[in-house]
């Protein structure tokens, strides 16, 4: 399971955002109230999947998952090993994505800055001055092997590495660089921080909710096209999730929230990580199963079961918003809107399958 960390300075409110979306960490007004990191595998919201299993009268649901990291706070000189900068670092690597939490809100009993632009800089400026000294120690030890190893891979590597070097020495973060899709996918053995994929949460106060777009809109031109930027107020959002449905409901209603800004996270992130969503619904059980974005029917198939992988011999497919429509596979079949795809057939995010194997 590929996982999302939490990241930004202390008190920023990560471990409130934690909390908001089912998990238990401490989160206390002062620098370090978490070390080690907190882990919560969170169901993903899709209301596909509960309008299949209604329509299926389907026994069990069992919605895709993601995983979320709280990392504890970077403070400047945490390349250097600052405020364990060095463990928290080492966190950060092990995550597949980033979610950066950057403080608007304004509270005199919270310490720390109030400008998410500050805390943008300071979290980045650690980052790319982390990565620099890696790839710094790494592309003269890769160039030299180019002597002996004239492959391809190997010159591409080496040229992403030259790359990257120049980009942070810049101070800028890969993931705002302009450097080449091939070049950050040759980049990724070397695990470097800011070549991951990248989400923003703006936090503000209750009081700022009215304003949220224009607050978020200097954070957005920062990132451009490089990050989704979700401003909402985590302290909300983190005592809704403690409250039964209804009064959680009537809470958010009361700001105009709908089902709440921790909703838009989570399908956000499983986007970031390049998961989509195919189902499978019966009487038994509705279920989403996750794969990777541009995955075939029979990687698809192995996602259920290897042995459904290795025997594949068709998939039996019909998009989830038409079987809503005709009201059940048979009629899909009768009027010839369930297809019949091979080895070949890219599976769409949305597609409800059975597969045909003999193994």
């Amino acid at each position: 399971m590929e996982r999302i960390g939490f990241v930004g300075l202390p008190n920023a409110g990560k471990s409130s955002l934690f909390n908001a979306l089912g998990g238990h960490a401490l989160a206390a007004a002062y620098p370090f109230a978490t070390v080690d990191p907190n882990t919560a595998i969170v169901p993903v919201p899709d209301e596909r999947l509960l309008r299949l299993a209604a329509l299926t009268s389907s026994a069990k649901i069992v919605h895709a998952v993601v995983e979320f990291v709280d990392i504890a706070g970077l403070v400047a000189g945490a390349h250097q090993g600052e405020g364990l900068g060095n463990r928290f670092l080492a966190h950060i690597r092990e995550v597949d994505a980033i979610t950066f939490v950057l403080r608007a809100f304004q509270d005199d009993d919270v310490m720390g800055p109030t400008d998410p632009l500050e805390h943008l800089a300071t979290v980045e400026t650690e980052l790319a001055l982390a990565d620099l000294q890696s790839v710094e120690g790494k592309v003269e030890r890769q160039r030299k092997q180019t002597k002996l190893d004239k492959s391809p891979a190997l010159a591409l590597e080496v040229e992403a590495l030259d790359a990257a070097l120049a980009t942070l020495s810049e101070g800028t973060p890969i993931y705002r660089s302009s450097m080449s899709r091939e070049h950050r996918e040759a980049l990724k053995p070397w695990f470097l921080l800011t070549n991951k994929p990248v989400l923003v949460v703006l936090n503000l106060g209750e009081d700022q909710l009215a304003d949220a777009e224009a607050i978020a809109a200097p954070v957005r031109a920062a990132f451009g096209a490089g990050a989704e930027v979700l401003p909402m107020c985590v302290q909300l959002e983190a005592e809704a999730a403690q409250l039964p449905v209804e009064e959680r409901v009537e809470l958010l209603d009361a700001y105009d929230l709908g089902e709440g800004a921790v909703t838009r996270l989570i399908q956000s992130a499983y986007r970031l990580l390049g998961r989509r969503t195919f189902f499978t619904t019966g009487p038994d059980e509705s279920r989403a199963w996750t794969f990777r974005a541009g995955a075939k029917a029979p990687e698809c198939a192995g996602v259920i079961h290897t042995a459904f992988q290795r025997g594949f011999i068709k998939a039996e497919c019909v998009h989830w918003d038409e079987l809503l429509e005709l009201g059940s596979w048979s009629k899909a079949r009768d009027v010839g809107k369930l297809r019949i795809e091979g080895k070949d057939y890219e599976v769409v995010d949305g597609d409800v399958l059975e597969f045909r194997f003999n193994v």
